[in-house]
């Protein structure tokens, strides 16, 4: 058993491995909450430019969001196949340089697939049946929008790659600073400051594009800079092929985007379904979406943290502190939801506080759907943990291709499935949207757990 730098002792007890997931957790967690930050901040500017304007926005956003999100867990298969090669050699430099290097090549490749698809933004728009004339704002929005995909997806690749490094407050940092820019250019470009025209909904797009490539510059001169970093010489040779890591991190890689697509089929198709059933609806599924969201930041950090350390273990051929890294995660995981569902079934209006006022008359509707949808969300929460640790620790031992086959079945099947036949068909209406939403995750997370717990029987782990 060879250890790595943030491996170096492997836990003999439950309590160390706290420690060191706590310690990668808490800013993965910061800077997840931070990149909502970022987008919250796009939504408060573009607001002030009127209904049609936010409308354009969030179609264009959605599309872009679910491309990028997507690419940032094809990329992110970097991580398991780094912790797996620091957990089998102390200074696996030459490996870490060349994994990064095939992934930045998956990611610029599928980038560059991300902006044809956005070229196609209007027409995909009509087919939905989108108002005309906010397609006319949305399509040249997304057109500008688009060139910071590119950015975007290698920014988020060398987040993952200097956090399995041992560096995640770095992403945290880094993506702070992308919160103050962001803002910035959105008050220069949408209202036009410091000379430059006022851009309206375009100029949103652009500082979208500067805070990107502000995000990216800011990631290769600390990993030059930085003295734990600059030994991996990550930005070298970056011409070379390396096909086999490559096709590693293809391997790994497109289940992890196939997951995520299936997992965003479900709650658009969600949103689709209240959208039908009424505009009230619709809002007060998107207030309570919304603050599950935010909770769902922390067993999310959580998870890309259980990749980490389980990847660590899996790499050493340490089956006993895979398992501990795992148990670990979970009560984690497990435990902030839990405390989350609490909050939620105690106090939901002045959660709400957070997005609306729940004492306006004017939203007495939205806000009596909004706290029955927050009963279901508590239980429902808990569940979409358990699913994203789950997918996590399955990461960290390199499965991926299973997992994504139990995610199209689970959110397709028994979860958009049932969301359509008591949502449509029964008086449940909206809560038997959410109660498909649950059953689905309900699903999923069973199958990921039961996987990773039989995962010596299933000949998943490497020999030790």
């Amino acid at each position: 058993m060879r250890p790595c730098s943030m491996f170096e002792k492997p836990p003999l007890h439950w309590i160390d491995e706290l420690r060191a997931m706590l310690k990668l957790a808490a800013p993965l967690v910061g800077a997840n909450l931070l990149q909502m930050a970022v987008f919250a901040v796009d939504v408060v500017f573009v607001a002030r430019l009127g209904p049609e304007a936010l409308a354009a926005s969030s179609l264009s956003v959605a599309l872009f969001g679910l491309l990028m999100w997507s690419l940032t867990g094809l990329v992110g298969a970097a991580s398991p196949l780094i912790a797996a090669e620091l957990g089998q050699r102390k200074h696996a430099v030459r490996e870490v340089r060349r994994t990064t290097r095939m992934a930045a090549w998956v990611g610029i490749l599928a980038a560059i697939c991300a902006m044809g698809v956005c070229l196609l933004g209007g027409p995909l728009m009509r087919l939905t049946g989108q108002q005309e004339a906010v397609i006319a704002l949305a399509e040249p929005f997304l057109h500008v929008l688009m060139w910071a995909a590119l950015p975007m997806v290698l920014a988020a690749l060398l987040r993952t790659v200097v956090a399995t490094l041992g560096r995640p407050g770095i992403g945290t940092a880094i993506t702070g600073l992308a919160v103050v820019v962001n803002a910035t250019g959105n008050w220069i470009f949408v209202f036009g400051h410091f000379g430059m025209p006022a851009l309206g909904l375009t100029g949103s797009a652009v500082s979208s594009v500067v805070t990107s490539c502000a995000m990216l510059m800011a990631y290769a001169a600390i990993i030059r800079f930085d003295r734990r970093l600059h030994r991996y010489r990550l930005l070298g040779r970056w011409w070379r092929p390396e096909w086999k890591r490559f096709g590693g991190v293809l391997r790994i890689g497109l289940p992890i985007c196939g997951t995520i697509l299936a997992e965003a089929g479900m709650f658009n198709g969600a949103a689709f379904l209240m959208g039908r059933i009424g505009e009230t609806e619709l809002a007060a599924h998107t207030v309570a979406l919304q603050l599950a969201a935010i909770a769902f930041q922390v067993p999310f950090g959580v998870s890309q943290a259980a990749t980490i350390r389980v990847g660590l273990a899996y790499g050493a051929g340490d089956r006993h502190a895979v398992g501990m890294a795992g148990r670990v995660a979970i009560a984690l995981g497990m435990g902030f939801m839990l405390l989350s569902a609490g909050t939620m079934l105690v106090a939901p209006r002045a959660i709400m506080r957070l997005y609306i006022d729940p004492d306006a008359p004017a939203n007495a509707a939205l806000v009596a759907l909004a706290v029955q949808y927050m009963v279901v969300c508590a239980a429902f929460q808990v569940f979409d943990g358990a699913q994203a640790v789950g997918a996590g620790l399955l990461r960290g031992i390199q499965d991926t291709r299973v997992p994504m086959g139990i995610a199209l079945f689970g959110y397709w099947v028994p979860g958009l499935g049932t969301a359509i036949g008591l949502g449509l068909f029964t008086p449940l209406r909206g809560v038997g949207v959410w109660l498909g939403l649950m059953i689905g995750l309900i699903v999923v997370a069973a199958l990921m757990h039961w996987r990773w717990h039989r995962r010596e029987r299933l000949g998943l782990l490497a020999p030790g």
